[in-house]
């Protein structure tokens, strides 16, 4: 059927910032859904300036509040959106396309292009691609503990236009959510028994560098792409450097420490990630 109607689903927390951007690249969508989780900042300003439909949940990780946004859509074609990505033009004409011709395919993935720090991905950076609209009638959302992602039953297309992202806009903010995220995935790691853990730090994050900067071509953005590829890399340590300390603070306890000298807690627990 030509002429598909068209939902966008947001989950936000404190996107005052991003949000703006886009939004205003799916203005032209039937229906705009936000699950918030109780911003502080102007995010709901800035959602209902755009009329969208929302509602506003505790935050109960990121696939279940993806769920639920998504559950609460009206139409059965759907565009997933992060609250710090944006449809650039190019996107939004193809995607505009395939639903007044009728989509082929029951679900289409976008190649997204990163805002690495001070800059833009060159072009030519080989892109990860994300499935990001897709029929809901044979969609869902995913267990994964951070990142959640819908999938379909059934065809999968890919577009060619470029998916814009302005998650890591530096290294701060880059390092800040590799922290929480390599922490909220310990619970996850746990519960499949991983093993060669020790082997898997030291010889995973140099070949994921590798992959990162040589591979998907990082080395064409320059000292960002290099910054980029070696905090990568540090991500991918981190998660199973956490796995192992979970496993040392239950294998030996304050045993390693001097007997006179009184311990203080460890501030970790496995736990889902920070909010969006």
């Amino acid at each position: 059927m030509a002429d598909q109607q068209l939902s966008v689903f947001v989950t936000t927390y404190n996107n005052g910032r991003t949000l703006p951007a886009c939004l205003e690249s799916v203005k032209w969508a039937d229906e705009i859904v936000i699950v918030d989780s109780f911003s502080t900042d102007d995010t709901l300003v800035v959602a209902r300036r755009y009329g969208a439909r929302i509602s506003q949940q505790p935050f109960a990780g990121y696939g279940p509040q993806k769920r639920l946004a998504l559950a609460l859509t009206v139409h059965d074609w759907v565009l997933l959106l992060d609250a710090d990505e944006a449809l650039s033009p190019a996107l939004q004409t193809e995607i505009r396309r395939v639903l007044e011709e009728g989509p082929k395919a029951d679900g289409y993935e976008a190649p997204r292009q990163e805002q690495v720090f001070w800059r833009m991905y060159n072009p030519a950076t080989r892109m990860n691609h994300y499935l990001r609209l897709f029929d809901k009638r044979k969609g869902f959302i995913d267990d994964l503990p951070v990142h959640a992602a819908p999938k379909v039953r059934g065809s999968v297309a890919r577009l060619k236009a470029s998916l814009y992202h302005y998650g890591e806009t530096d290294i701060h903010t880059k390092v800040e959510k590799i922290n929480g995220y390599s922490t909220g995935l310990v619970a996850d790691k746990l519960k499949k028994k991983r093993w060669g853990i020790r082997l898997v730090m030291m010889a995973y994050p140099p070949l994921f560098f590798v992959r990162s900067y040589l591979f998907k071509r990082n080395f064409l953005n320059g000292w960002a792409g290099l910054i980029n590829s070696v905090i990568a890399a540090f991500y991918v340590f981190l998660k199973y450097a956490k796995l192992y300390e979970h496993h040392q603070f239950a294998k030996y306890g304050k045993r390693l420490l001097p007997d006179d000298a009184p311990p203080l807690p460890s501030e970790y627990r496995p736990r889902p990630a920070d909010k969006p």
